[in-house]
């Protein structure tokens, strides 16, 4: 007959101690027993913005919100009087005045606040609308790349691109009439000669405008198109426009 015989053995307190300690860790979450032990579990760390990136073609998407309650009262979409002669259908652009001006025929036209060339990068002449895309891919060109050699060689379509919602191609050149994704700069001299309106507006008038659609781009000593309601602003000097090929579009405030 087998017998088991228990043997009593007496252990000192460090040992019971140490055994006590191990039990309970077995016992509590993880997280817990960093913070006992005096560490916290790493947590994810969210890369600063290449500031390359942050001026505007970011593959973030930017917060929703209405861009056009941001702007001021004289740059939002809205229908004035409009004493020129073009057809209904056709596009003016004031540069000097940063309007964009969609004629809608009996002396009207739907008025939007753009963005226009800054300082050099100004020209003025007729083109047609001969392209229409729905958030266009962004790709730039040898030439521009050459001046901003950090720019990226190709941005998808979406909210993070430079072009923004909707773009309108303005013949063979690089212009575009395009959205977005910094509405801030719309009312300033920005860009390098493409013509940039929040998405909203963009998409606004990309419904209203058909490919051959013809417009036509004033100098900035233009007069001013809106009578009534429209306070004057003070025009900015005149600039020569770059002889050769024109400036290409670049991306937000100093880029695009």
């Amino acid at each position: 007959m087998t017998k088991f015989v228990v043997v009593g053995r007496s252990f000192s307190p460090r040992v019971v101690t140490a055994f006590a300690f191990a039990t309970a860790l077995l016992t509590v979450p993880f997280a817990a027993q960093a913070q006992t032990l005096g560490y916290a579990p790493m947590q994810p760390q969210a890369y600063p913005h290449d500031q390359t990136y942050s001026r505007g073609y970011t593959s973030e998407a930017p917060p929703a919100a209405d861009e056009d309650a941001a702007l001021p009262d004289r740059l939002r979409r809205q229908i004035v009087s409009f004493d020129r002669s073009e057809p209904a259908g056709t596009i003016v652009i004031d540069t000097a005045n940063t309007y964009l001006y969609y004629v809608l025929g009996n002396g009207r036209a739907m008025r939007y606040g753009v963005g226009v060339g800054r300082e050099g990068f100004t020209w003025s002449g007729v083109q047609n609308i001969t392209r229409k895309a729905e958030w266009p891919d962004w790709h730039p060109p040898a030439e521009m790349i050459a001046r901003q050699p950090y720019l990226p060689r190709f941005v998808a379509g979406g909210p993070g691109n430079p072009l923004g919602a909707r773009a309108m191609y303005l013949g063979s050149s690089q212009y575009r009439i395009h959205g977005t994704n910094d509405p801030t700069t719309i009312g300033k001299f920005v860009s390098s000669g493409c013509v940039r309106l929040t998405n909203e507006d963009v998409s606004d008038l990309f419904s209203r405008v058909n490919v051959g659609a013809k417009v036509v781009v004033l100098p900035k000593n233009a007069p001013l198109m809106a009578r009534g309601g429209d306070p004057l602003r003070k025009r900015p000097a005149m600039t020569t426009l770059p002889s050769g090929r024109q400036a290409l579009n670049i991306p937000a405030s100093s880029v695009d």
